[in-house]
């Protein structure tokens, strides 16, 4: 066992997660790469996992404390996104295995790291997110559902782990240019895209204990100002900042409270 910080990375194979994991070694973390093929980036130690299988995740997280010790992050990255149509136009098997992949798949890492990161005396979870769980969309139910049901984990984990030094965040990483975007039909004009190392400098600074106020919390790539979003956790965030809440239609709106 080394003395290397270590973090577990899923969907690590190509795209948003292959960016990350070289973001990782760059910064001389210890990085396992889950992935389907168990292909990852040079440097990293790929692992085969599906992460919707209960029983494979729990084999891989014991092989990986094991071996290293330890995780003290874990990064839910591996997604899935249906065709551009209305809900009642979907596929059903299609649908549901979006909110499986999106929802069981991180519940079921997390379920299985964060109890060793308690023992271990804290850790960090970083779940990417999408704007899309903020609002909704006539053609990505399934989508827009899962990223919501993502953000409610987030913050329940971030609620339950406080006292034990675990901190979990939404990262959004923007629009960045992958197969997953270019097979989307809302971006097939777009000409302006997230850039990589927007997303990995954010990334970093939540990995890294930078924004622990934030905990709980959605950031989003591309849009947000690093140095600004340092200043607003050292200040101090107010209640349901950067959180799904409910919007009332004033104050006197019952369920304004």
């Amino acid at each position: 066992m080394s003395g290397q910080r270590v973090a577990l990375v899923t969907g690590a194979s190509r795209g948003i997660g292959d960016h990350l994991v070289r973001a990782l070694l760059g910064r001389g973390w210890a990085v396992v790469g889950l992935s389907r093929s168990g292909e990852v980036a040079a440097g990293a130690e790929g692992m085969p996992c599906d992460v919707t299988d209960a029983d494979a995740v729990a084999s891989v997280v014991e092989q990986v404390v094991d071996r290293h010790g330890r995780v003290d992050l874990l990064v839910n990255n591996a997604g899935l996104i249906e065709p551009e149509v209305p809900l009642w136009e979907s596929e059903v098997d299609t649908w549901w295995q979006v909110m499986v992949t999106n929802v069981r798949g991180p519940y079921l890492l997390t379920r299985a790291v964060v109890p060793q990161m308690i023992s271990a005396g804290g850790g960090r979870v970083v779940n990417i997110n999408s704007g899309s769980g903020t609002r909704e969309r006539s053609d990505l139910t399934a989508y827009c559902a899962s990223k919501s049901a993502l953000a409610r984990i987030t913050g329940g984990v971030a609620q339950a782990g406080a006292e034990h030094g675990v901190h979990a965040f939404d990262l959004a990483p923007g629009v960045v240019e992958t197969d997953m975007t270019h097979s989307m039909r809302m971006h097939q004009d777009r000409t302006e895209w997230t850039s990589p190392q927007q997303v990995t400098e954010l990334f970093l600074a939540l990995a890294e204990g930078e924004l622990d106020a934030f905990s709980g919390r959605m950031v989003r790539a591309g849009a947000d100002d690093l140095d600004t979003l340092r200043r607003h956790a050292a200040e101090g965030l107010p209640d349901g900042a950067r959180m799904l809440r409910l919007r009332p239609w004033g104050d006197d709106d019952p369920l304004s409270g």
